[in-house]
């Protein structure tokens, strides 16, 4: 009968399940400990995107007719829908996906690691000018939202606000494109004059609908709308935080339960999403009709709309917003939390690795 070897050959009819080399198989276990501990020291990052390619895919068409409601006036919700699936398709609901799709997973990845950074330097500086800690209060069983624990997340919240809207104005501005270039192609509202400018951004991808803006406004037109987009994430991601935090010590701790029980981060993952964009709406309104006005102005200067907190009309898809906010925080932070317990229980053989100096 035909035999084989130690490489993996037959040997009187058997299989040999010996590794060829077990200089391979070292590698493989020294490559999986790296990358477990790799994952459990980048958790936060790790965790925060998963959730947020799951959560923003799923909510996507409610942006995407939140936009155009801000944008455009439709009679009703259920009007935009209606006359974007005649006029788009299936498709339209989804259409400018893929920008969004990344652009929020990497914005979101970077505000959680700034706001971890920025809660802990915080709470160190609140800790040693009172010398009471307010991530130890947030965490401690039985006890409730204080000033300091509202402000250690509030102004964390912020601090990562700021800093990400240097990042996802570009990629805003073009989704934004994206979600209304049809509709910014058959009308004619807003101050743009010349029709080639608002036909020439339809049906383009984020890379193209870029070099067009770079083509109309230089290199400036990719920030079209800061100012507005810095103002309401700033405030916005403040408040988002203060919620969710708190909501989730209410929810849990002070009915002594673990923080991350899972009707508690539901929960304060849909409440943190309703209250920072019914605070922060007429600020988002604004910027979305800024920002088509820059579009269709070509090299013109936009007009720049007031933020009125008591015109209806700033207030135009709210509810649509609301909803799907409330949706992806609710899937977000339940995936989030999740991820990061699963990341916490992976062992790392430490040992392993310093023998052989990793």
């Amino acid at each position: 009968m035909p035999e084989r070897g130690d490489d993996g050959t037959q040997v009187n009819g058997i299989i040999s399940t010996r590794p060829r080399d077990l200089t391979d198989v070292s590698r493989a276990v020294l490559r999986s400990e790296q990358a477990k501990r790799w994952t459990k020291k980048y958790r936060t990052e790790v965790a925060a995107s998963s959730s947020s390619l799951l959560s923003t895919f799923v909510a996507y068409p409610l942006d995407s007719v939140k936009t155009r409601l801000q944008a455009y006036n439709f009679k009703s919700f259920s009007d935009c829908v209606r006359h974007t699936y005649q006029t788009e398709g299936f498709y339209g609901f989804w259409r400018g996906v893929w920008s969004p799709l990344l652009s929020i997973t990497l914005v979101r990845t970077v505000s959680f690691s700034i706001y971890q950074r920025s809660k802990y330097a915080l709470d160190d500086w609140i800790t040693q000018a009172t010398g009471s800690s307010p991530l130890v209060i947030a965490n401690t069983k039985g006890a409730t939202p204080t000033l300091s624990t509202v402000a250690c997340f509030g102004l964390s919240g912020a601090t990562a606000g700021a800093v990400i809207t240097a990042i996802a104005c570009p990629f805003e501005l073009t989704k934004l494109s994206a979600q209304i270039s049809v509709l910014m192609a058959d009308r004619k509202d807003g101050s743009g004059k010349d029709d080639s400018v608002r036909k020439s951004y339809q049906n383009l991808g984020t890379f193209r609908t870029a070099q067009k803006l770079v083509q109309h406004r230089g290199y400036r037109g990719l920030y079209s709308g800061f100012h507005l987009h810095f103002l309401r994430d700033t405030i916005g991601t403040g408040i988002y935080f203060i919620t969710y935090e708190s909501a989730k010590q209410l929810l849990a701790n002070a009915r002594g339960n673990s923080p991350t029980t899972p009707l508690a981060v539901v929960t304060a993952g849909g409440l943190c999403g309703l209250v920072s964009w019914a605070c922060i709406f007429p600020i988002d309104t604004a910027k979305s009709i800024y920002q088509r006005n820059c579009l269709i102005s070509g090299k013109d200067t936009a007009k720049i709309p007031k933020i009125q907190f008591f015109n209806p009309r700033m207030y135009r898809g709210l509810g649509v917003s609301m909803g799907r906010s409330c949706v992806v925080n609710a899937i977000f932070f339940s995936a989030f939390e999740f991820s990061k317990k699963r990341v916490n229980r992976l062992t790392v053989n430490e040992d392993l690795l310093r023998e052989r100096g990793l």
